[in-house]
C-alpha cells in the first residue's frame, strides 16, 4: 500500500481528530504541513481546489472532509473500528456537534487569544472561508451567548458519558468520540485548560474523557515535502478498490461534476463522477503536477452536481 500522508497544520482541530484516528489505528503516516491560510497551490493540485484542512491522501486517492477520511481509514485498517455501535450513531453525534459547536467555539477562542490571530487569517476566515468577522472585538458582544451554548452542550457531553460510561457510544471509542473532543480541545491547547474547565463548567467525567482521548496520541509520524506527496500521488494510480455505481440520484458514471460544500468555504471542485454510493463520491481530476488523482467526498454536507445544473443554479 502507498504510504498514508496527511496535509494538516498543528492548530487544526478538525486535523486533530485525523491525527488521533490514525493513532488509536496504530498507523504510520506522513505529514505534510501546509499553511493555515491560501495559498497552496500543491495541494490544490491534489485536491482540484478543495478549500479545508486536513486531506488525507494515499498514493493517487484524496480525500476530502473528516467524514470520508475516517471512512478510508477504516477500510485501510479496520480494527479497532471507529464505528463499534454502528456508523449512524456517531455520524450523526459527530455531525451535530461539528455545526452546533463551531461558531461559539470561535467566539470563546477569540476572547482568549483573538489578539495573536495575523490580520491575513482573520481576513482569509471572513472572506472566503466563513463569511462572518471573527475577530476578537467583533465577536467580543456575543461572547455570553457562545459560553452559553458551549457549556449546555458540554453538559450533554457529560450527560451522555454519565449513561454510557468511558466514551460517549459505549465502552470503546468512536468517531464520535473524537469529533467531540476537537472544538474542546482547541480552546484548552489555546487557552489552557484550567481556565476552559472553569469557564465552561466542564463536568469531571468530560474531563477524565478527553484525558483518555488526549492518551490515544498520533502514532508513528514521519514528516514528507508537499513535493514529495505530489510525486507520489503522479507516480502511483487510483486505487480501484472503491468502485461503485449506486448514485441515489442517478447521475451516471462519467458526468462532469462539481462537488462543494454545503456550509462554509464553498469552493466547488470539478472533475468527472468515476465511482459513488449513498456515502461517499468520487471524481476524477487532472493536473499537470499530479496526472490523474481520484478525489473522494462524503454525501452528507456536500452538493454532487452535473456541471450544466450547478451552472444553473449559480446563475
Amino acid at each position: 500500500m502507498s504510504d498514508i500522508i496527511l496535509h494538516h497544520y498543528d492548530l487544526s482541530p478538525f486535523s486533530e481528530k485525523i491525527r488521533l484516528a490514525l493513532g488509536y489505528k496504530g498507523l504510520a503516516w506522513k505529514s505534510v504541513k501546509v499553511e493555515a491560510v491560501p495559498p497552496r497551490p500543491l495541494l490544490d493540485a491534489l485536491t482540484g481546489g478543495y478549500r479545508r484542512v486536513p486531506v488525507l491522501q494515499v498514493g493517487a486517492d484524496v480525500y476530502c472532509d473528516t467524514e470520508v477520511i475516517f471512512r478510508a481509514i477504516e477500510r485501510i485498517r479496520p480494527e479497532p473500528s471507529l464505528y463499534p455501535e454502528g456508523e449512524g450513531v456517531s455520524k450523526a453525534l459527530s455531525l451535530w456537534w461539528d455545526r452546533a459547536t463551531w461558531k461559539p467555539a470561535i467566539g470563546v477562542l477569540v476572547a482568549h487569544i483573538g489578539e495573536h490571530l495575523p490580520e491575513a487569517f482573520l481576513k482569509d476566515r471572513k472572506d472566503h472561508y466563513l463569511g462572518y468577522d471573527i475577530s476578537k472585538d467583533a465577536m467580543a458582544p456575543m461572547l455570553p451567548a457562545y459560553v452559553q451554548q458551549m457549556t449546555a452542550l458540554a453538559e450533554w457531553l457529560d450527560s451522555m458519558l454519565c449513561r454510557t460510561g468511558a466514551y460517549l457510544t459505549g465502552d470503546a471509542l468512536s468517531a464520535a468520540d473524537l469529533t467531540c473532543y476537537h472544538s474542546l480541545w482547541l480552546l484548552r491547547a489555546n487557552a489552557g485548560a484550567e481556565a476552559i474547565d472553569a469557564q465552561l463548567g466542564l463536568s469531571p467525567a468530560v474531563i477524565a474523557w478527553m484525558d483518555r482521548i488526549a492518551a490515544i496520541g498520533h502514532g508513528t509520524v514521519s514528516d514528507m515535502s508537499p513535493e514529495d506527496a505530489v510525486a507520489a500521488a503522479k507516480a502511483a494510480t487510483p486505487d480501484p478498490a472503491f468502485a461503485a455505481a449506486a448514485d441515489p440520484s442517478g447521475i451516471e458514471l462519467g458526468t462532469a461534476v462539481t462537488v462543494t460544500p454545503d456550509d462554509n468555504a464553498r469552493v466547488p471542485v470539478s472533475g468527472t463522477l468515476v465511482s459513488a454510493d449513498t456515502q461517499e463520491v468520487v471524481v476524477a481530476v487532472d493536473a499537470p503536477e499530479t496526472g490523474t488523482v481520484h478525489v473522494h467526498f462524503p454525501r452528507v454536507g456536500f452538493e454532487t452536481l452535473p456541471v450544466e445544473t450547478a451552472a444553473q443554479s449559480a446563475a
